[in-house]
């Protein structure tokens, strides 16, 4: 649930800081079980099924099941190993802990596993970290076989990072991650057998940090910067996205959106651009391209969160919204050139708010949103309350090629009425959907499984929990090769 600012020119960092940790306690719901189980639907939509259910909070608890499948989590993680075992993690809120859950039946069924960072297990009890949370699996196995699973989370102070490698049964914890302290929004990428790298703003210079660890998490002895000399503009001005590795070429990716030029850094202007820093010495030094800078510098692509995936060709998709209209753009050169932006989303969703993508096979690529019909120029925060909200999934087979078109579908039931707010905890408006959620791809089915929050069926805070939607009908994307 973290913090998502943008930093002020001549603000204190203590001052923030203060600011920061007050506004954010209290934000997540105290308690993972709201009294009773919410139960399962099943939803068809074109060519596409989607079973969707909410998750269980104590550890061991199978969902769906004849009870116990409720937690009061949100804004989750989802990623799928080598092996088609999907992991999600889920946050309870600063120094409240995560939740954590594995399904190995390609979705259809997710057990609870022990939380990877909370000091007791009690759910909601204390814990090293709680804030945002990010989850990454290694692309290759340990010398157990098993691929190792990360969890990232936030204590503001630190970033902690919660490795298994023992498929989620145990988590050894280091509370000490981050190399430069008083940190917000964390992202981790794993690859090949043992190595993971953690990106973060830290709160003094707000440069987009990235740390690597070559020992599965125990220490984190290697330091960059995504943001280049030559970009040294972005500094103060810009909102992370997601960091990936790419686990063929071993390049490392972290997408932002901000500022478009040095002299824009003088005068106040939104974040018209989206950027890419590239990392072709396993996250060393970083060299950042422009994705996408829209001429008319008052539209903004500065929302949770610009998003990033790569296909198994190496080809790289960077989606971004303006707070109406999801678009994206594609990169087959390693980051350097790109073609976009191209539009995602169609009627009936006017709104498309906080992407996430997977791409597995060649230009196969699935994204997934937060959408409503309702549009009239306003920001989300001001919709009125008969603004219905879904999960859409959007899925392009051939989505390195001008001209190629998306199947959309609502693969949830509605997950929120009114208004959403994106600007962290400096919301005024409903906050019930957080800042996002996601989908991973199984390697071997290609079938989707997403994770998302919901606040339904009371649409208040107390009912926000971390529900699934796993696709059981429809194309796939990780066919070929």
């Amino acid at each position: 649930m973290g913090i998502h600012f943008t930093r002020a020119r001549g603000a204190t960092v203590l001052g923030s800081i203060l600011l920061l940790a007050s506004c954010d306690t209290g934000i997540a719901p105290s308690s993972p079980s709201r009294g009773k189980d919410i139960g399962a639907a099943t939803v068809t939509a074109g060519a596409f099924t989607f079973e969707n259910f909410e998750l269980g909070a104590a550890p061991g608890t199978d969902c769906p099941g004849p009870s116990g499948c409720t937690n009061g989590a949100a804004e989750p993680a989802i990623r799928a190993d080598a092996t088609g075992t999907f992991y999600v993690s889920s946050e309870l809120g600063l120094s409240a802990g995560t939740l954590a859950w594995k399904s190995t039946d390609g979705g259809l069924h997710y057990t609870a596993l022990v939380s990877p960072n909370q000091l007791s297990q009690a759910a909601g009890g204390l814990a090293t970290g709680g804030g945002d949370t990010d989850l990454g699996v290694a692309p290759q196995a340990n010398a157990s076989g098993v691929h190792n699973v990360y969890v990232a989370s936030l204590s503001l102070a630190n970033v902690t990072v919660s490795a298994s490698q023992d498929g989620g049964q145990s988590w050894s914890k280091n509370i000490l991650s981050a190399t430069i302290p008083l940190d917000d929004r964390e992202w981790i990428a794993a690859d090949q057998a043992s190595k993971v790298c953690i990106s973060y703003h830290d709160i003094v210079t707000f440069n987009i940090d990235v740390n690597c660890s070559f020992d599965a998490g125990a220490t984190f002895t290697q330091v960059g910067s995504a943001i280049d000399v030559a970009h040294a503009f972005l500094l103060e001005d810009n909102e992370i996205g997601n960091l990936a590795i790419d686990p063929n070429s071993h390049v490392i990716y972290q997408v932002l959106s901000g500022i478009a030029t040095a002299t824009e850094a003088l005068l106040p202007t939104s974040f018209h651009a989206v950027w890419i820093a590239v990392s072709r010495d396993g996250g060393q030094t970083f060299t950042d391209h422009a994705v996408y800078v829209n001429p008319n510098s008052s539209v903004s692509y500065g929302h949770q969160f610009v998003n990033l995936s790569i296909d198994r060709a190496g080809t790289v998709y960077v989606v971004y919204t303006d707070d109406h209209n999801l678009f994206y753009s594609f990169s087959t050169d390693g980051g350097g050139t790109w073609t976009g932006p191209i539009q995602i989303n169609q009627a009936p969703s006017a709104t498309a708010i906080m992407p996430w993508s997977v791409a597995c096979a060649p230009g196969q690529l699935n994204v997934v949103w937060y959408g409503t019909s309702f549009f009239d120029g306003r920001a989300p925060d001001n919709y009125p309350a008969s603004a219905a909200w879904y999960v859409f999934f959007a899925q392009n087979l051939n989505a390195a090629a001008v001209g190629s078109t998306f199947a959309q579908v609502a693969a949830t039931p509605v997950v929120h009425f009114g208004g959403v707010c994106e600007g962290g905890i400096s919301c005024t408006g409903n906050r019930d959907l957080l800042d996002d959620f996601g989908i991973a791809a199984n390697p071997i089915t290609g079938s989707a499984s997403i994770t998302y929050s919901d606040d339904q069926p009371g649409n208040t805070g107390s009912d926000d929990h971390t529900a699934i939607a796993t696709q059981t009908a429809g194309p796939t994307i990780c066919s070929g090769t």
